[in-house]
């Protein structure tokens, strides 16, 4: 894939280029792309922060988390001072249009002031009005119905706290960037696994067919950290596991494990099957959550804090580190069928992954005193180690008719020889041409928030009190009830 074709120069803005996102993710993704010349030769990124620094300390921060996975060897030097000496940087508030002109100016200096511009948000939720105001006063924003260069901004979840105060973001944000301008980030939807869904759902023969109520007796999707907050106490405690993964990452990935077949494979189709299926979705209940908050525990000796100790969180502060509902879809393919959904941090280990659940073969032919063979069950790890897993029962090797249970294991960094791309590469690469497929409607992101928040309205209401886990077990005991009750038991 190569860049759209483009007279004008490129310029990939960061607002919040001071902060890790911007110097951990954001660069380095532009950088490999890069690297693969994937970026036009008029390229360059302009930092913006609060942060007094120039251009050198600017770079050298940069320099820092610059890796070399596309350039081994000696090119790797030259193509980084390639890059880095495209890089710029302009101190300022967010909410002042005079320092975004002092931005221009950089810009009609060094390419004569016309250019495509990305606004990369990399800011928290609340700043996102007050620096598009800014942009639009110092008449950085483009109309989108011209034929000037083009201006769009990305931005990153969480989109508000709730449906009313995200259908206020997204007013807001629209009197000044257009829906066409807007690209909404989840960057789990730039991860290779959570792209390969409508691959593995619509390009094999032998998925759809059982892909429904009547073979598929549960799904199990599963977001999971072995880390607390590390340092985000003041951000985390302001939003909770719900509204931090569960409203946007995981779901996400049940709108693509359950969405029906987009008729083609354009962005607005396959956002209009997104839609339709969210809207399907009955809003959680609190009889279908269990909430948690991890405590202290020592591990190996080592003691690891509690949430409520960390800086910049209530001492009695009840945000739930630990989430899981059981979701219900009304839908023919699907109804009767529950949707685990469940995250949590300071838990027993980093997994993301999806589990599909089939039913038990009827009246099946090798069941003995010992039992019968497992049900099937397809495994779709996103990470750590992408892999897609089929549980399949097979005739043991012998005399004897034994059956056992196991897997057929496809594990992409044995089966590929390609890079696996980081998820902001995929992303920015997707905004810069424009391709919207893997960023979220408007629309869609109100009928997410309709699923969850009348239950996030209830949780507050009712002061409930998340049940307390030890930092680095399975999560509160309490979660095992809509393991059982919802048919999703392992």
């Amino acid at each position: 894939m190569m860049p759209s074709a483009t007279s004008n120069p490129l310029h990939v803005v960061i607002l919040g280029a001071s902060g890790d996102l911007a110097q951990k993710k954001l660069v380095p993704a532009l950088f490999a792309l890069y690297c693969q010349g994937l970026l036009p030769a008029g390229f360059r990124v302009f930092g913006f922060a609060r942060t007094p620094m120039d251009d050198d300390v600017f770079r050298s921060a940069l320099e820092r988390r610059l890796t070399c996975r596309y350039t081994p060897g000696e090119s790797c030097a030259e193509r980084m001072r390639e890059f880095l000496g495209r890089c710029h940087y302009v101190a300022g508030a967010y909410d002042d249009a005079d320092a975004f002109l002092s931005l221009f100016e950089r810009e009609r200096d060094l390419d004569g002031g016309r250019a495509d511009r990305l606004f990369y948000f990399a800011l928290p939720s609340t700043l996102f009005v007050p620096a598009s105001s800014a942009l639009a006063g110092a008449g950085l924003v483009a109309c989108a119905d011209t034929d000037r260069p083009w201006t769009r901004a990305v931005v990153e979840k969480p989109f508000g706290r709730d449906r009313p105060s995200s259908d206020s973001l997204v007013r807001a944000m629209g009197s000044i960037f257009t829906e066409e301008q807007t690209y909404r980030m989840d960057h789990y939807l730039g991860k290779e696994m959570v792209q390969n869904l409508l691959v593995l759902r619509f390009a094999n023969l032998f998925f759809e067919p059982v892909w429904n109520r009547r073979y598929v007796r549960g799904v199990e999707i599963r977001w999971q950290e072995d880390i607390g907050v590390e340092g985000r106490g003041g951000y985390f405690d302001n939003y909770g596991i719900i509204r931090d993964v569960v409203q946007n990452h995981l779901m996400q990935m049940l709108a693509l494990v359950a969405m029906e077949a987009p008729a083609r494979l354009e962005a607005h189709r396959i956002r209009d099957e997104k839609v339709r299926l969210l809207r399907q979705v009955a809003p959680v209940t609190l009889e279908d959550l269990v909430v948690g908050q991890y405590v202290a525990a020592t591990r190996g000796g080592v003691r690891l804090a509690g949430y409520r100790e960390e800086p910049g969180v209530a001492p009695e502060s009840r945000a739930a580190t630990f989430a899981a509902a059981v979701l219900r879809i009304e839908s023919d393919r699907w109804r009767g069928v529950p949707f685990l959904l469940r995250a949590g941090k300071a838990l027993d280990g980093r997994l993301a992954e999806i589990r599909v659940r089939f039913r038990d073969v009827p009246a099946n032919l090798f069941c003995a005193a010992g039992g019968c063979p497992p049900a099937n069950e397809l495994v779709i790890r996103v990470q750590p180690n992408e892999a897609i897993e089929l549980t399949v029962a097979t005739k043991v090797p012998g005399l004897a008719m034994r059956v056992a249970p196991r897997s057929l294991d496809l594990r992409y960094q044995a089966a590929f020889r390609e890079i696996i791309p980081d998820a902001y590469e995929q992303l920015l690469l997707d905004a810069i041409e424009g391709d919207r497929s893997l960023f979220i409607r408007a629309d869609e992101l109100a009928a997410a928030w309709d699923i969850l928040t009348p239950v996030l309205h209830s949780l507050d209401a009712r002061g409930v009190i998340p049940e307390f886990y030890p930092f680095g077990s399975a999560g509160p005991a309490g979660a095992a009830r809509l393991d059982s009750d919802g048919g999703c038991a392992g």
